[in-house]
């Protein structure tokens, strides 16, 4: 597998995040012709054609920042995202700092073993009670952890500002000077807390509170699914964050469809899956599913390697997955943002965290069972199978960049989808159903899946 220059890709990623910064609000205003009305109405004008007459999205979709706007209002906020898997938080005192859409929150494991999404603003004067890159050696409990900021142990919160400090289900327990506060009740004052489920170990964030479903009954029909895999007991093994100077979506359209294999991934993926094979599932309410089969090449290596007692996969293959699991990829995109590849020896997830119209923060991780973390060659297999996973994510960095710097430019046109885009056309749909208030199938007949 060819090996990418990863500081070479992050180097591009950061020019492409400065050039965006340039653009003045008037430059992109001056290229952006659709109001946000009539953004709304055309996304539902093309979700409405069938696959077949498919085009792009208008650039305003990810260009606007009204749009932006009105999809943190009505998609993100509103939804279920997926923050951490317990396996990262596995001891009380565990916790994981992230900024999502705005606010700054802790995913802390607390006392009980319980899992809670806390705010970070401080409800004395608003302080961020662990802001990134601030602090003091030895100032406060919190331990950050080897290679980041953003996660540690701790056995309470302490806010650096005026030492006030919370136990780790967010309840203040000191709080000095305040005696002479009149009617002051430490109890009110707590961290805020938001409402927070677990599903097969994905830890899930409702930032307003307003989801009408669990996570559960959202993602019912997947349960299932996830459930061969175990994921719910599998170990987040490795992690590579990534700021990208593009739209949530074209992440998002580019995870999803494997047309893409035949160009950006025509060393690495099309060998192996590839995208003449592909195939996405009948339309549903709240997620997309596609399958990416090994092809007869792939097949014959590992009936090769097998048969001779050796090991074709990165990690062990997981036992019990069946033919299908077996010899394919399985791509998921829960709505909003919830994305998941099942592999036979491994799951990827993303986290995705969008910032503005042009940019996200991305957490790219790769998780196995905890059988495979005791195997005696794990650290091999790790080293084999980190190098393939950030391989590829890199392929696909270099094309994120560059296909946001088009959408300003004066030679951007709206093309016309594949049939091997259906899981881009279903992003539409969902839009366009949640424009109209409800949810794709609901209002419309379901498209149907294609055959494999």
């Amino acid at each position: 597998m060819p090996i990418i220059d990863e500081c070479q890709v992050r180097r591009a990623t950061d020019v492409n995040l400065r050039l965006n910064e340039t653009q003045s609000t008037a430059f992109r205003r001056s290229r952006l012709s659709l109001t946000l009305e009539e953004t709304l109405n055309e996304i539902q004008r093309i979700a409405d054609l069938p696959l077949e007459e498919s085009i792009t999205l208008p650039r305003e979709a990810y260009a606007s920042e009204e749009f932006f706007a009105w999809e943190c209002e009505n998609l993100f906020r509103p939804g279920w995202t997926a923050v951490a898997h317990v396996s990262q938080i596995p001891l009380a005192g565990d916790f994981i700092n992230l900024d999502f859409l705005g606010e700054p929150l802790i995913v802390v494991c607390d006392k009980s073993g319980g899992v809670r999404v806390l705010s970070r603003a401080c409800p004395h004067r608003g302080m961020d009670i662990m802001p990134p890159g601030f602090g003091h050696d030895g100032h406060g409990p919190a331990e950050f952890r080897e290679g980041g900021e953003d996660r540690g142990h701790t056995r309470l919160f302490l806010c650096p500002y005026h030492s006030w400090t919370f136990e780790l289900d967010g309840g203040l327990k000191a709080c000095p000077e305040m005696g002479q506060a009149r009617d002051f009740c430490r109890a009110d004052w707590g961290l805020k807390e938001f409402r927070t489920e677990i599903w097969n170990g994905f830890i899930f964030v409702n930032l307003d509170g307003t989801a009408e479903q669990s996570v559960a009954d959202q993602y019912a029909q997947l349960t299932d699914n996830a459930a061969r895999w175990d994921i719910a007991n599998m170990h987040v093994v490795f992690e590579s964050h990534w700021d990208i100077a593009c739209n949530w979506k074209i992440l998002a359209e580019n995870f999803m469809e494997s047309y893409h294999h035949a160009g950006t991934h025509i060393k690495t993926l099309q060998p192996i899956m590839p995208a003449r094979g592909t195939w996405t599932e009948a339309e549903k309410a709240d997620y997309i599913r596609c399958h990416l089969p090994y092809g007869d090449k792939a097949r014959e290596q590992i009936a090769a390697a097998e048969a001779s007692d050796g090991q074709w996969d990165a990690f062990p293959p997981i036992e019990g997955l069946g033919e299908d699991g077996r010899y394919e990829w399985g791509l998921v995109m829960g709505y909003p943002l919830f994305t998941l590849v099942t592999a036979p020896d491994q799951v990827v997830w993303y986290r995705i965290e969008p910032v503005a119209t042009d940019r996200l923060r991305l957490m790219t991780t790769v998780m196995v069972p905890e059988s495979t973390t005791r195997h005696p060659n794990f650290a091999a297999m790790l080293d084999r199978g980190t190098q393939e996973a950030v391989c590829f994510h890199l392929e696909d960095m270099e094309v994120l960049n560059a296909v946001q710097r088009s959408m300003l430019s004066d030679g951007y046109q709206r093309g016309r989808l594949s049939h091997l885009e259906m899981p881009v056309w279903l992003i539409q749909r969902y839009l366009a159903a949640k424009i109209r208030g409800t949810k794709p199938t609901l209002d419309r007949p379901a498209a149907s899946g294609q055959m494999p």
